[in-house]
């Protein structure tokens, strides 16, 4: 019987260890720089690892944005065209921590919606590509337009990359009528510029000037938003929303006793630089929306956001 418990045992471990899953730590950083490149290409030197405290060796003007998003390490892997000693592209990997805070740089970088099939979400420009996937975020950029090779070799890294973790769920909370593509961003701290928000998420909504015929988003499309800021439980999130009171009634105006779909505990007012703003309080988070020149379309939207946010 014991020598039979012993088999069973030795079984399980070589499965574990075929299949990866023996816990030996996170895959080291350097395991994932494409070690197959594409024809004509090479790996110029041995890739460069910087920690938290080399970052600013390597981008120093960029390199608070990432520790404020959690960065932990990153690897740089520079590729030549041997036909060409001026082609080349630089690939840096970054970990940061988690899919959410790696999603925040993502969203920070991408200028607009441009998918391209990789990672969980991914920007192609010809020249430039961007991706995150589980806790990484990946930057290539080419000297020379070729989304050909930079496609080939984003998609080397995605494979190599093993962690299959979701997107940060409240990507989805978000409603898709007048979305900007590729306008949602993540803020680890400070969202809307006010630090006792602390995290969140904002969306950037396109309002069609109702005086326009343009049936194209344009000039004519005023932008608003919608955000959710998230704290530790509810009582915190309540005294946020005393302290966003404080500042709005400093800063601008406060409408007293405004009556709204959203009840009487709803904060609702002016803001001089954001405009109208609704917010209010739901668990450990508030959801609001600003911007809104359409009072009906913004709160039509803010209804959907409420119901989505579990």
């Amino acid at each position: 019987m014991r020598k039979c418990n012993t088999l069973i045992i030795l079984s399980l471990v070589f499965v574990l260890l075929v299949s990866g899953k023996v816990f030996s730590g996170p895959t080291p950083i350097e395991s994932l720089v494409p070690k197959v490149v594409p024809e004509g290409w090479t790996l110029r030197d041995a890739p460069e690892t910087f920690t938290k405290e080399t970052l600013f060796e390597h981008i120093d003007g960029q390199a608070d944005l990432f520790l404020q998003y959690g960065f932990e390490k990153s690897v740089l892997a520079i590729y030549r065209n041997m036909n060409s000693a001026d082609d080349k592209i630089d690939v840096d990997i970054y970990d940061m921590g988690n899919p959410t805070q790696a999603f925040g740089v993502f969203s920070r970088f991408r200028q607009k919606e441009s998918p391209a099939g990789f990672g969980l979400d991914s920007y192609l420009g010809e020249r430039y590509a961007l991706f995150y996937k589980g806790r990484y975020f990946v930057v290539l950029q080419a000297t020379e337009a070729d989304p050909s090779i930079l496609k080939q070799l984003a998609k080397s890294i995605d494979a190599e990359i093993l962690d299959t973790s979701p997107p940060p769920k409240e990507i989805q909370y978000f409603p898709k009528t007048g979305l900007k593509p590729g306008s949602i961003e993540y803020f680890p701290d400070g969202l809307l510029g006010h630090e006792f928000l602390k995290r969140g998420f904002k969306g950037t909504y396109l309002e069609k000037d109702q005086t326009s015929a343009k049936v194209e988003t344009g000039a004519d499309d005023n932008e608003s938003y919608l955000f959710i800021a998230i704290f530790e439980n509810s009582s915190e999130a309540s005294s946020a929303l005393k302290l966003f009171k404080e500042d709005l009634a400093k800063r601008g105006r406060v409408e007293a006793g405004a009556q709204t779909k959203f009840g009487p505990d709803a904060l609702m007012g002016e803001d001089p630089y954001q405009g109208r703003m609704i917010v209010l309080h739901k668990g450990p988070s508030l959801i609001g929306a600003t911007g809104f020149k359409n009072s009906e379309y913004g709160e039509a939207r803010l209804a959907e956001f409420i119901n989505q946010v579990k």
